[in-house]
């Protein structure tokens, strides 16, 4: 296939697992109607509220891999926020504003995060020690693994904080000619233990496995695939 039609089926994939991943209960096939129709065609069965955030997502996702020779700094990070909740924010967080950080101390989940006022003083440092390991040419799996743990060990923003993470850490990889890291909704309970464990146990190594076992896993099941569909068959 062509490097278009490769970047709207990875599109497709990792909008549809990482809105999942946050609660969205669009399938792979609503997650392609909606990106082929747009909002003219609603899922059946799907909120308007899970269509705009796809659509979002769409949006993001789409400013993210064309702007590839940004800097990774604050302002492609509050851009790639600002699109992820654009539609949505005002509806779930009523006051807040998208793309900027966060005003009030955060929680998700079973997690109570820090100081809010202390971890966003932080993000500065986080994207100017990224930006200088992909410089030195670490590898951009652990840049992309590391980012993402310390990313989320902050939540700088009211919302969409793991769907700006995933975008982010995709763009690390694209930037550096590598296939996208698409987490499924099936690697959750893993993904969110990886992530768990920064915060107990003070280490992101079971993050960095994660990202290479999903990324093999992805890349093997793929190959599989297409050996299982390039088999002869017998037509009547």
């Amino acid at each position: 296939m062509s490097r278009q039609q490769w970047m709207e089926y990875n599109e497709i994939l990792f909008s549809a697992h990482s809105c999942a991943i946050e609660g969205n209960t669009f399938t792979v096939d609503d997650t392609r109607m909606l990106h082929e129709e747009g909002m003219g065609m609603v899922p059946v069965g799907r909120s308007l509220l899970e269509c705009t955030e796809m659509s979002d997502h769409f949006r993001a996702f789409d400013y993210m891999t064309s702007h590839l020779q940004h800097p990774f700094d604050e302002e492609l990070l509050k851009e790639v926020n600002r699109l992820t909740t654009e539609h949505t924010l005002a509806y779930r967080v009523p006051g807040a504003i998208a793309g900027e950080y966060t005003t009030e101390d955060m929680a998700a989940g079973d997690t109570v995060f820090g100081n809010h006022t202390e971890l966003v003083a932080r993000v500065p440092s986080l994207m100017a020690s990224t930006e200088r390991a992909l410089a030195n040419g670490q590898h951009p799996m652990v840049v992309a693994a590391r980012w993402h743990g310390f990313y989320e060990y902050l939540h700088p923003f009211r919302d969409g904080n793991g769907r700006t993470g995933r975008l982010m850490s995709n763009f690390i990889l694209l930037r550096a000619d590598h296939p996208l890291l698409i987490i499924e909704l099936a690697d959750r309970n893993e993904y969110i233990a990886a992530l768990r464990q920064i915060r107990t146990e003070g280490t992101d190594e079971h993050l960095v496995t994660f990202f290479f076992n999903v990324a093999m896993r992805r890349m093997r099941g793929e190959l599989s695939q297409k050996e299982h569909n390039s088999r002869p068959m017998l037509f009547f």
